[in-house]
């Protein structure tokens, strides 16, 4: 005579899990081809960073001032070149991890408020600049990716164009500084999108950030204003 070990509702219990379980599964297999996505084409280094929970953060530190914003602190970055089976291997180690790009390599970041980046990606575009890639994070901020270098010379060109002395809400990460790269989520907030996706020649090139900073810059004035 047959029997069922829990009744039904283990049965039930059962296929939930092993549904969660194949879920989980092709959730990991998209995380690992996004980052050899990252690495193999578009020529970035991805670091493992952490993820927020309920406001708890899984680095583990209770006094954390980033929870979910930070890079793991026992993870090792992927290189850019890193291919699918060594991202494969290296993601294993860090399941779960959020993706985080290291600035001020292949590019630097100009972060505006999201309102004023999205109505300045659609002057920039009607204008014939076209972008290089941009994205939007859950609390309400649009990334600008330009050429390296541009955290460094931005004092420079905002004087050289006569908004050095305005309030404007924005500001430029270079070197040392770490963005979530879409799909992945930001500070439990929700995840970064991209509104404007990494091509062969953006990623490899970004623009350069006076290009786009005169525009920026005047919309978030007009913002403020």
């Amino acid at each position: 005579m047959g029997f069922t070990i829990g009744g039904s509702r283990g049965t039930r219990d059962i296929r939930s899990a092993r549904s969660g379980s194949r879920r989980r599964g092709r959730t990991a297999e998209c995380t690992v081809t996004v980052v050899a996505e990252y690495t193999g084409l578009w020529g970035w280094s991805v670091v493992p960073g952490a993820r927020a929970a309920g406001g708890a953060c899984s680095c583990g530190a209770a006094d954390c001032t980033a929870p979910g914003a930070h890079p793991l602190p026992f993870a090792s970055e992927i290189p850019a070149g890193a291919t699918l089976d060594e991202v494969t291997a290296a993601w294993s180690e860090v399941p779960g991890a959020a993706l985080l790009l290291p600035v001020g390599r292949a590019f630097d970041i100009l972060d505006v408020a999201a309102p004023a980046g999205r109505r300045a990606l659609v002057r920039l575009e009607r204008m014939g600049l076209p972008p290089g890639p941009v994205s939007a994070t859950p609390d309400g901020r649009c990334q600008f990716f330009v050429a390296p270098g541009a955290a460094a010379g931005l004092p420079e060109l905002l004087y050289r164009m006569g908004w050095d002395d305005a309030d404007l809400d924005l500001q430029c990460l270079g070197p040392g500084d770490h963005i979530t790269a879409p799909p992945s989520e930001h500070a439990g907030l929700g995840p970064v999108s991209w509104l404007r996706p990494p091509s062969l020649d953006t990623a490899a090139a970004p623009p350069e950030a006076r290009l786009l900073l005169g525009t920026l810059a005047y919309i978030c004035h007009r913002s403020a204003a």
